[in-house]
């Protein structure tokens, strides 16, 4: 499941339906991150203090190559979309998506972003089954009742469902923006993968002169 921020800063006077910047993060993941951060620390910091030899070396890289891991796959990743592009942060990369540029916004067992002929990840919008056989469990009761739509007329859909048509209804609808124009931009998070890069490699120097 995600959760939209909505960007809290004013709209123009001028612009008066200016579409708020939302960023999209998956809750249960940043909060397993921070389990395993607390008890990466935990049993690292022990080792650190209390251990003797080898012992402290082997936790410190040890350390340092699991957490920025952690932090890539939990903490990490998020999509912001705005009027003019979709900012797409996975745990290696962050890639920058012009409207103009997207072919399409899809969710089958993992959500997808399509642009330019490639495809990219949607790594803080998970899918789960789970939801998705929920509404679709909801929908059939509705229909079974003679009511197709539920609420304020929007069909039953499981959150990550909805925040895909979400995002493709702001791609057909911004794709012609001027600002919405652009070449796909993507960098790579050498902060994250440097330091992991470090740690496995004095893991395996520790390991080979052991």
């Amino acid at each position: 499941m995600t959760s939209p921020d909505d960007s809290s800063a004013p709209r123009s006077p001028q612009e008066p339906d200016a579409y708020a910047e939302r960023c999209f993060r998956s809750p249960s993941g940043i909060a397993t991150g921070v389990l395993l951060l607390g008890l990466a620390a935990w049993l690292g910091g022990d080792a650190i203090v209390r251990g003797s030899g080898r012992t402290p070396w082997l936790a410190l890289a040890g350390l340092l190559c699991a957490v920025p891991l952690i932090i890539a796959f939990t903490v990490r990743p998020a999509v912001w979309a705005g009027e003019d592009r979709l900012l797409v942060r996975n745990p290696f990369r962050t890639i920058t998506l012009p409207w103009s540029r997207v072919d399409g916004v899809r969710a089958g067992y993992s959500s997808e972003v399509l642009a330019d002929g490639a495809k990219y990840q949607l790594w803080s919008i998970p899918v789960s089954l789970r939801q998705r056989k929920t509404a679709a469990r909801r929908q059939n009761q509705a229909l079974a009742e003679g009511l197709a739509t539920t609420g304020a007329g929007q069909s039953v859909k499981a959150p990550s469902d909805q925040v895909i048509d979400d995002l493709r209804e702001l791609a057909e609808r911004n794709a012609k923006r001027a600002g919405a124009q652009g070449p796909v931009a993507m960098r790579w998070a050498y902060e994250v993968i440097a330091p992991a890069v470090v740690g496995f490699v004095l893991l395996m120097v520790l390991f080979a002169t052991g």
